[in-house]
């Protein structure tokens, strides 16, 4: 049959072209890759992850393999239960939440599933001693406590009207990541023991992980006994490993994936996601941190043509965390590309162009340095883009490619093509980028932005249920970042993936900005079926 692009607006149907997005990468001697059996599925990823533990982070948005959260989001991304037997009950005015849990629900290694793991897995989250980056997902948690063997209730600070997605945490196994070993540096984070459809059977660090099925799985035995995921960083080599019959799947730059669409053996999806292309702007660099420059910079650049040049259409312009097509969007904060208004404001801010065409300010050049992650062919070009865009109003920006233990610590000076978005609610990407309690923590804030009223309207946003309030305090977050962003939004992509057309049932959902393990068609990967 012939490749077939799919393009849909539908949360189900974009999910599924983000399928494409992880690509799969499996050598043949792994009984993968195109030309494999049906049985074992290879895909190829651009990263690999820092753990496989919960208790760090690993998982939280969701479709681990290994684990289960107490809920789990379908093709359209609408709440079910998992390790829950259904929607958890609110009661106290949205402060409680009380989860009924399955009975006969077994670990990987034969051991029984109770309450108990749950609120181990919570309480060590929240834990000060555990490194999890993702603490403040939790924040608004006063007590987790069990009520029996199969019932867990959660009291809440306040009302959040997101916590119940935020249950889509995968839950550890206490007799395993808690017998007395280092929650941080124990052998759980390489070794896990969960309650989902595959377990690891082996991982060799910045090559691949592989897994195999869970025999005690609840859900019932997955037609796909073997999944590899390759490790790829650079999309180039990721497409040619595809090319050469290695890879079941891949996630590619459009330009890449283009071929395919003639291509018999192969289907290309278009996925629509909530997964953002920004430079960050450091509030600590005399150039970055000025206002002027900022506002400029939102203005000099154009992103249609970044659209239509990088993403070959696959995707749409971005103007914040929260996309243009979302019920969330703040009509009326978009930003048309305006060069000459670009430079009006340099002017008016007392940058004027220098003999080399560069804007001097109090002796200070408007220059600076954007990294990055070397290998990521998109987010290189939309650095490229960027920098050619910014010096047409008189701002230098030296681009360079680094690795991400290069890049981190540079980034309170420099400046960073960086990516993110999670969907299910506003909160989960206005609040790590931009309240000033998220300053220094891992990759969140990385522009030091520090505003106290965008930090009340977040923090009023995350601690009502009232939708109408959520919505107000949300649009004024956006209509200030607007007057000074301390991000240069470009463009929010579309996950590309091409995909060996040997089964049926390939589905995918919304996509995050993580799109390795967890996201793809290989979400419901336990699901497949083979083609007769």
């Amino acid at each position: 049959m012939t490749a077939r692009t799919v393009r849909t607006t539908t949360a189900a149907a974009a999910a599924v072209a983000v399928l494409a997005g992880a690509a799969a990468c499996s050598k043949p001697s792994d009984s993968g890759g195109s030309g494999g059996g049906t049985d074992a599925v290879t895909i190829g990823v651009a990263q690999e992850p820092e753990t496989l533990s919960p208790l760090l982070g690993y998982g939280r948005e969701g479709n681990s393999k290994i684990f289960d959260g107490l809920l789990r989001h379908d093709a359209q991304m609408r709440l079910e239960p998992a390790l829950a037997t259904k929607l958890p009950e609110v009661t106290d005015g949205g402060k409680t939440y009380t989860y009924s849990l399955r009975k006969g629900v077994k670990f990987s290694d034969g051991k029984p599933f109770t309450s108990k793991d749950v609120v181990f897995t919570y309480r060590t989250v929240l834990d000060k001693k555990t490194n999890n980056p993702y603490k403040d997902d939790l924040a608004a948690i006063d007590q987790v406590r069990a009520d029996g063997p199969h019932k867990v209730v959660f009291t809440l600070k306040y009302p959040y009207a997101a916590f119940a997605e935020r249950t889509i945490l995968p839950i550890a196994s206490q007799a395993d990541a808690g017998s007395g070993q280092d929650v941080n540096n124990g052998p759980y984070n390489t070794r896990p023991v969960g309650t989902g459809p595959y377990v690891l059977s082996s991982w060799r660090k910045g090559e691949k992980l592989s897994f195999k099925a869970n025999p005690h799985y609840w859900g019932g035995k997955p037609k796909v006994k073997r999944f590899t995921v390759a490790v790829i960083e650079d999309d180039d080599v990721r497409a040619t490993r595809l090319r050469s019959g290695d890879l079941d799947a891949a996630i590619l730059p459009p330009n890449l994936a283009k071929p395919y669409e003639k291509d018999d053996d192969k289907r290309v999806f278009e996925a629509k996601t909530t997964d953002y292309r920004a430079v960050s702007l450091p509030s600590g660099n005399p150039v970055t941190g000025d206002k002027a420059v900022r506002r400029a910079l939102d203005l000099a650049v154009d992103r249609d043509s970044m659209v239509k040049s990088i993403l070959n259409g696959a995707g749409k312009p971005a103007y914040g965390p929260v996309p243009s097509d979302s019920p969330w969007f703040a009509k009326g904060t978009e930003r048309a590309h305006d060069l000459g208004e670009a430079k009006k404001i340099l002017d008016a801010a007392g940058w004027k162009p220098g003999k080399d065409g560069i804007r001097v300010k109090d002796g200070k050049r408007a220059a600076f340095k954007l990294w990055y992650f070397s290998g990521d062919k998109l987010r290189k070009d939309h650095a490229l883009a960027y920098a050619s865009d910014a010096k047409k109003a008189g701002i230098d920006v030296k681009v360079q490619a680094g690795s991400r233990e290069v890049i981190r610590p540079k980034l309170d000076h420099d400046s960073m093509l960086l990516g993110n978005g999670f969907p299910p609610d506003p909160d989960f990407d206005l609040f790590p980028a931009l309240h000033s309690s998220q300053i220094g923590s891992g990759w969140n804030n990385v522009a030091s932005y520090d505003d106290e009223k965008v930090d009340e309207e977040l923090d009023a946003g995350r601690r009502t249920s009232d939708e109408k309030a959520r919505h107000k305090a949300y649009d004024t977050v956006q209509r200030e970042l607007r007057k000074n962003p301390p991000y240069t939004f470009l463009t929010t992509i579309d996950h590309v993936y091409v995909v060996d057309d040997k089964w049926k049932g390939l589905t995918t959902q919304i996509e995050p900005h993580d799109h390795g393990i967890g996201a793809g068609p290989w979400w419901n990967v336990q699901d497949w079926q083979p083609k007769k």
